[in-house]
């Protein structure tokens, strides 16, 4: 993403209680030519605060800090402002932070081990309106999904509902798109990938479905065990561009709009087991 490569620069506040931590995240998004920082706050109070006044594309939230947190902050610039997406970029990568941070509106979900390349492109995903989330959280967030299928189907024998409370509908309904108000509890990403429900495509059908070749299919197996493109150019000996290649092309295969469709499609297909875990 660069302003080169035609796509708009993006507006992008910054917040984050600890001073070190926001001047150098400011900092170093300062070297993204697809990234123009236009402020940034000290807690969730001035994040809001500043939201109103200077409009920008996306908030990258930290999560813990003073007066206001920043799950209250997320939902109150979704609340007030629905033009702003918020990434989450945050120490912690737990359940009791990850899934309220989703609920709350948040559209990517980063640790603050990412480099300026993945929190670029988190950016430019969720305003194109993909999910902005790092590898591991697509293996966490596909790790509650087999597990509530697992809790779905044990109910469903013993007659209860099985749910857990996870993704359940607030007053705001389905408006930032992590709950579909006709399926409880089922997190969705633009698309139809996450939006169904596991084993909903009648089955597994293994490699070669929906035409992907023998390398594409390695490539989406990577992908579902939570590696990035340099990850998997490494494991497979290719470059990253040639990464980049089957990913966009397997993309068009299966018909995924982003990478937690294609882990969630590599689940339904029999591709995987579980995360992580290749079906031999």
């Amino acid at each position: 993403m660069s302003a080169a490569d035609g796509d708009r620069v993006a507006r992008v506040l910054v917040a984050d209680d600890q001073a070190v931590v926001r001047e150098g995240i400011v900092m170093l998004l300062g070297l993204l030519p697809g990234i123009e920082v236009v402020g940034s706050a000290r807690d969730g109070e001035e994040a809001v605060a500043l939201t109103s006044e200077l409009g920008p594309d996306v908030v990258l939230m930290d999560l813990r800090m003073p007066r206001c947190d920043g799950v209250e902050a997320t939902r109150r610039i979704r609340d007030r402002h629905p033009g702003t997406e918020v990434v989450v970029l945050t120490t912690y990568a737990d359940d009791d932070s990850l899934f309220p941070a989703l609920r709350a509106g948040a559209r990517g979900y980063l640790t603050k081990d990412a480099g300026g390349e993945e929190i670029e492109r988190a950016v430019r995903d969720v305003i194109d309106g993909r999910a902005g989330l790092s590898p591991a959280v697509q293996r966490r967030l596909l790790e509650r999904l087999i597990d509530r299928d697992g809790r779905d189907g044990r109910a469903e024998r013993d007659g209860g509902d099985g749910g857990d409370g996870w993704g359940d509908r607030d007053d705001r309904g389905d408006r930032d798109g992590w709950g579909d108000p006709n399926t409880r509890g089922e997190p969705s990403v633009t698309g139809g990938g996450l939006g169904t429900r596991p084993g909903a495509s009648g089955g597994s059908s293994g490699p070669g479905v929906d035409g992907l070749t023998e390398r594409e299919t390695e490539v989406l197996v990577l992908v579902a065990d939570g590696l990035s493109n340099p990850e998997i150019a490494g494991r497979l000996r290719i470059s990253t561009a040639t990464v980049k290649t089957h990913i966009n092309n397997l993309f068009a295969k299966t018909g995924v709009r982003d990478r937690v469709q294609a882990v969630r499609y590599a689940y339904q297909h029999g591709l995987v087991r579980a995360p992580g875990r290749r079906v031999t």
